[in-house]
């Protein structure tokens, strides 16, 4: 059964968070604290997954309706609707920066390595590159620029060094 705005408004917090199903996937989870947050579950890639539509009552049920009803409509043309905001974030927040995109990168390779690895990779970044192409948009970056970076590198001396910068930025790797 469809939710109410008065069903809404009376829902009190328990001892464990609940939900209030609204029904295609729409529920409003009610805190322990008394929290109110719209949700919407959905199937995508063969993956369950919760889309976060706002917190009431800043978000209206007919403004949770609407959201559900344009998320359904990216699911059916193929669109999985939190990968389509996480891309509008980036885009937004700069996240097209090589800072940004090299961030994403090393958190999603990073656990396969060794520690000390690791950290070795994201140092030399922070340390070496980031400071020369850090806030540049991605497609800002062309073969001269990086040369311009791992020239600087060189000058202090550090010759390996902007071999294996080159190589990791670079290569990937």
């Amino acid at each position: 059964m469809p939710l109410t705005d008065s069903a809404i408004r009376n829902a009190k917090p328990g001892e464990k968070q609940r939900k209030l199903s609204d029904g295609r996937g729409l529920y409003l989870l009610v805190t322990v604290k008394g929290g109110k947050w719209w949700r919407f579950d959905y199937r995508h890639g063969g993956k369950r997954k919760t889309l976060s539509m706002g917190v009431y009552p800043d978000v209206s049920l007919k403004d949770a309706r609407e959201a559900r009803d344009e998320a359904r409509k990216l699911i059916a043309k193929g669109i999985d609707p939190s990968e389509l905001r996480k891309a509008e974030k980036r885009s937004i927040a700069g996240a097209n920066s090589f800072e940004a995109i090299t961030r994403e990168w090393f958190s999603k390779f990073s656990p396969n390595w060794a520690p000390a690895h690791a950290q070795k990779i994201i140092r030399r970044f922070e340390k070496d590159l980031f400071p020369y192409l850090g806030k540049l948009n991605i497609d800002q970056i062309t073969p001269p620029v990086v040369l311009a970076a791992l020239r600087r590198i060189e000058a202090r001396g550090a010759i390996e060094t902007a071999h294996r910068a080159k190589q990791t930025s670079v290569d990937g790797g």
